[in-house]
């Protein structure tokens, strides 16, 4: 029952993670310049323009998948190099906004009214903390590997490249080999304590704001 339950609730946790995650390429990218997002369609909060099948199916029963990548082309972004970094990067920063805005509502108990409801925003939560997390890996095709490219003298990036083919099975690799207690949990954790102080300067400041009206 506990696990069906949990399932159930997975599938809106996960379309909002990977919705605002690609959204926010699409967004950036745009605005940077870039009208390949648009043209394709990305540029939505519509789940069904990111959503790849087989990858969201995969995440939904063991936790690892993908979404359609936003297509974008660097030629346009102004400036290029810093375009590049910033589009990679919104993804990541879109989904710890997110997780920092659905922390927010838990603690001010917006959502106590119904438990089912809180669980889901409970762990579309942690969905977008371990999604900002996981995509910052320096490994392709994960966005930390093209803000690394950026960041790399321009000969020792295209080296790297050359192994980009087997960047997914490096991930798959390591993540049998535990990657995710080692890496993954410890920084979805110190991201998380993070978020819970940020939101408990917000909380003070209205209880007390609350309390000046009695």
């Amino acid at each position: 029952m506990w696990l069906a339950r949990d399932l159930i609730l997975r599938i809106p946790a996960l379309l909002l993670a990977l919705t605002v995650h690609e959204y926010a390429h699409a967004k950036v990218a745009d605005s940077l310049g870039d009208p390949t997002p648009r043209a394709y369609g990305r540029l939505t909060l519509n789940p069904l323009a990111h959503l790849d099948p087989l990858g969201l199916l995969m995440l939904w029963l063991v936790r690892f998948g993908w979404a359609k990548p936003v297509p974008i082309n660097p030629n346009y972004l102004r400036p290029r190099r810093t375009g590049l970094i910033l589009v990679s990067l919104a993804g990541a920063g879109a989904n710890i906004l997110t997780a920092f805005i659905l922390l927010l509502l838990l603690k001010l108990q917006v959502v106590l009214f119904n438990e089912g409801l809180a669980s889901m925003v409970e762990l579309a939560m942690w969905y977008n903390i371990f999604l900002a997390v996981f995509n910052l890996i320096p490994i392709p095709p994960l966005d930390g590997s093209k803000v690394l490219a950026e960041l790399l003298p321009r000969r020792t990036a295209y080296e790297l490249s050359r192994y980009e083919p087997y960047g997914p099975v490096i991930l798959i690799v390591l993540l049998y080999l535990g990657l995710g207690g080692v890496f993954l949990l410890p920084l979805a954790s110190w991201l998380y304590q993070v978020l819970y102080r940020l939101t408990d300067l917000i909380v003070f400041r209205v209880l007390y704001r609350v309390l000046l009206h009695f």
